[in-house]
């Protein structure tokens, strides 16, 4: 997927499918719009193109109620690619870029730069200054300017008929229900950072762990200890994976950390990896000493293994306490 950083990247184009919107965590109805404007391009025999920004616009109106998005930019531009789309736009958000009425950013990225024949949004799309421009806007600037505006009706969960949203997804991991956020994304949440150096605790008490950067990795979700997996290079690991500030020890910063299950060969130091949430196992607990810390660290990784329906992994040898 070619990404342009800006409007002076964009090749002449005969004419796109297009769509806008920030795509925070690609949830079923993201998907949906991205699977509508890929087929709308195969037909008219031209580019998928997503329209986003950077940054946030919340950052540039509001930044005091300004939250950590659901995925760093990064992964958005990567979930994009798999979904098929040929390329992306990234506009750099300002406040004069704010200004311009719906129909100038229509005319301006639309129409004049991407030569868009179909603009695809959700019903909830808003453009524009003020976030004024809404589908009506947008279907009545089709007709004017030669495009076709699709509107997709917001997709339910058809138990509770609560609309998919980053909201929901937000709610959902705040409370560590990860098997909630994976219904409303249609895959489990996931983080991405680079590996780091840490206390090497995990290493002491025979179960290594690779920690992550958490500088722009998306929206963590609450402390505790998860099943899920790790990947690197291609390669799908079973992890048990620990979010807090490691209470045992008097820790302050939170971390993420991921085990994989039975392996105390790897090393993943500077490698960027993803890591997968797909079970809560239990919250964060203090122990008295390394004993029930140890204890509980089997317990979690069996219950781990179990589901993700992997074989439980031989307990592992202790260097000793750490230092």
């Amino acid at each position: 997927m070619q990404v342009w950083h800006g409007p002076d990247e964009v090749p002449p184009l005969s004419g796109s499918v297009a769509t806008l919107g920030m795509f925070a965590g690609m949830h079923r109805g993201h998907r949906a719009v991205v699977s509508r404007v890929r087929a709308l391009a195969h037909r008219h025999h031209v580019p998928a193109v997503a329209v986003t920004f950077t940054p946030h616009p919340l950052l540039v109106h509001h930044p005091e109620r300004y939250h950590v998005q659901l995925t760093s930019l990064g992964q958005r531009l990567a979930a994009l690619e798999e979904m098929g789309m040929d390329a992306t736009l990234l506009v750099r958000y300002t406040l004069p870029f704010s200004k311009l009425s719906p129909e100038e950013f229509v005319k301006e990225y639309f129409v004049d730069l991407l030569h868009a024949r179909a603009v695809v949004v959700g019903e909830d799309a808003r453009f524009g200054a003020g976030n004024s421009g809404d589908e009506r806007t947008l279907r009545d600037l089709g007709e004017r300017y030669g495009f076709e505006a699709v509107v997709l009706r917001d997709l339910v969960d058809p138990e509770s008929g609560r609309r998919w949203s980053s909201t929901w997804v937000r709610e959902a991991l705040s409370t560590g229900d990860v098997e909630t956020a994976a219904t409303v994304l249609g895959r489990p949440h996931l983080v991405r950072g680079e590996v780091v150096h840490g206390a090497k605790r995990g290493r002491q008490l025979g179960y290594p762990t690779a920690n992550l950067d958490t500088d722009d990795i998306g929206v963590v979700p609450a402390d505790g200890v998860y099943a899920g997996w790790l990947t690197d290079g291609g390669i799908r690991y079973p992890a048990a994976i620990s979010v807090g500030t490691n209470p045992t020890f008097d820790g302050h910063r939170r971390s993420v950390e991921a085990h994989v299950l039975g392996r105390h060969d790897l090393d993943l130091y500077d490698h960027v990896v993803t890591v997968e949430f797909t079970h809560w196992i239990r919250p964060m607990l203090t122990f008295d000493g390394i004993a029930g810390l140890l204890d509980q660290m089997a317990d979690d990784v069996a219950r781990t293994a179990d589901l993700l329906g992997v074989a439980r992994p031989a307990l592992p040898h202790p260097a000793g306490p750490p230092a």
